[in-house]
């Protein structure tokens, strides 16, 4: 196996590159298994000092048809060979640590959170095509589901298909 900084996974580079290419907009996807739920949206991450402010906002549906608006918060901080995830709020609270290696074409980390006296177990994958996927596996007396998020990078805006009209409204310089 390559070593980690050598290894090149599609536009994330490396592990190392990981970090940065999140900064900007993604389409967000996500399923809830066993709840039969599902959410569509955006996720932002925006650069926040040395880290990334994460916010995600999106409509989600129940299985019964209720719809509701969702968001939520979370602040990512570098770390060497990944990342470092703690819930948005004061003081910061870890989530979970992840430490990215290649992985078949790709990049994959993983990290556990005990949210007593249930358990998250996260692996992290970043695909060659420039997507990457979350997914949170929670298991506990409380809680028991798998959430999988999957982030696409935004499509882009549409053009305007009457651009000569637009053109012809601008004064020219001659």
């Amino acid at each position: 196996m390559p070593a980690p900084s050598t290894c090149r996974a599609g536009i994330w580079g490396g592990p190392e590159g990981v970090f940065d290419r999140l900064a900007g907009e993604w389409a967000l996807q996500r399923t809830i298994e066993i709840l039969d739920a599902s959410m569509s949206g955006i996720a932002r991450f925006t650069r926040l000092g040395g880290g990334l402010h994460y916010r995600e906002e999106g409509l989600t549906r129940l299985a019964n048809g209720q719809l509701f608006n969702a968001h939520r918060e979370y602040c990512f901080e570098r770390q060497p060979q990944g990342f470092a995830v703690f819930f948005a709020g004061m003081p910061p609270r870890l989530f979970h640590r992840i430490d990215i290696t290649a992985a078949g074409a790709g990049l994959r980390g993983s990290g556990a959170h005990l949210c007593t006296p249930d358990t998250y177990d996260s692996t992290y994958e970043f695909l060659p095509d420039g997507t990457f996927v979350i997914r949170h596996e929670v298991r506990g007396p409380r809680k028991a589901y798998t959430s999988s998020s999957t982030f696409s990078p935004p499509p882009p805006a549409p053009m305007n298909r009457n651009l000569a009209s637009v053109a012809d409204s601008v004064p020219s310089f001659r």
